[in-house]
């Protein structure tokens, strides 16, 4: 798919919309585009123009990180050891839900205002779904953990986190420990020696 390059001035006016919804996301604002209009100093016709609703322009804000998940997907499922290709996978995902706070209503929600989204989310839970499969038939995690149990697995990991509260170094460090003890729960125990 080809798309017409934006003038210079309707480019800047994207990356402005975009700057002011990233910070009121990360400020945990709701975004109303009248506001992110208003804030970014710009008229609303120029921000409808640019994003049809605000799930659009969430959905953009989240872009990025929905991206970089996705290529770590695929470098993960070209790893040959299925417990550190699924482990790497786990560790990155939830670095992304605490640091990012665009991603969870983004993954969460049911439909998605962009084609690019739901393209991102599949190849996300593709990823994980296959990743999950391959360190079962390895027999290195428990057999009756399904790949719809990593979601909220995943989910519970970043909302606990949340409500501990910190830093971001300090969140990122409680998701670790967290993640870290979850594993330990999910590996299978290497079968006794004889």
């Amino acid at each position: 798919m080809t798309t017409t390059p934006l003038r210079k001035d309707a480019a800047r006016n994207w990356d402005r919309i975009v700057a002011v919804a990233r910070a009121l996301v990360d400020q945990g604002v709701p975004l109303q585009l009248n506001d992110v209009a208003r804030r970014a100093g710009l008229g609303v016709g120029t921000v409808y123009r640019h994003f049809a609703t605000p799930e659009a322009l969430l959905e953009t804000v989240a872009t990025p990180c929905l991206e970089s998940l996705a290529a770590h997907g695929e470098e993960a499922l070209a790893d040959t050891d299925p417990w550190r290709a699924l482990e790497g996978f786990l560790f990155r995902t939830v670095e992304a839900q605490v640091t990012d706070a665009s991603l969870a209503p983004v993954t969460a929600a049911s439909t998605d205002a962009l084609s690019r989204t739901a393209e991102l989310k599949a190849s996300v839970w593709s990823a994980g779904k296959t990743l999950l499969d391959r360190a079962r038939e390895a027999g290195v995690v428990r057999a009756d953990l399904a790949p719809t149990d990593l979601v909220p697995l995943m989910c519970g990991i970043a909302y606990a986190v949340h409500v501990h509260g910190g830093s971001p170094a300090e969140r990122t460090d409680a998701a670790h420990r967290y993640l870290t003890a979850l594993l330990e729960g999910l590996k299978t125990a290497p079968p006794p020696s004889r």
